[in-house]
């Protein structure tokens, strides 16, 4: 054999396994780059995961809440119910009252001893100023 062909083969083989050492590091770095971003892709996904799962227990407890509050406020509208009911009792009992012969009687003639007229007596009863005048007369008659 020729010694500068075996020259050649050496040169070239020592070329190739150098190429192939410098691939094999290249690899290396590549396959270390991909190690962490696979590492930081796990550390990520379990935030993300404990992010969910987080946000799933803060749904719970606002729908509970909410449940909670809906039962509230179906008290309290039955409450407030019972109350406008008993409201509306209670003023037509007033008005009832305020319309009897007795309390406009009484009214006129308190009304009379402090000061006030005929005129804004039958005002503020409703009443005509005549049967203010006659209501007024009614006692100087009895007594």
């Amino acid at each position: 054999m020729n010694p500068d062909f075996s020259y050649w083969i050496l040169a070239a083989s020592t070329a190739v396994e150098l190429l192939l050492m410098v691939l094999a590091c290249i690899f290396y770095l590549k396959l270390k780059k991909s190690e962490l971003l696979v590492r930081s892709l796990q550390d990520k996904q379990q935030e993300f995961l404990q992010k969910l799962d987080f946000n799933a227990r803060l749904e719970k407890e606002i729908v509970e809440t909410f449940s909670k509050r809906q039962e509230e406020l179906a008290l309290l509208e039955d409450k407030l119910h019972q109350r406008s009911t008993e409201m509306r009792r209670l003023l037509e009992q007033a008005e009832n009252f305020t319309k009897s012969p007795q309390f406009l009687r009484q009214t006129i003639l308190s009304g009379f001893r402090r000061g006030q007229s005929a005129q804004a007596l039958a005002q503020a009863t409703g009443l005509s100023v005549d049967e203010v005048e006659l209501i007024l007369d009614q006692p100087k008659t009895e007594s």
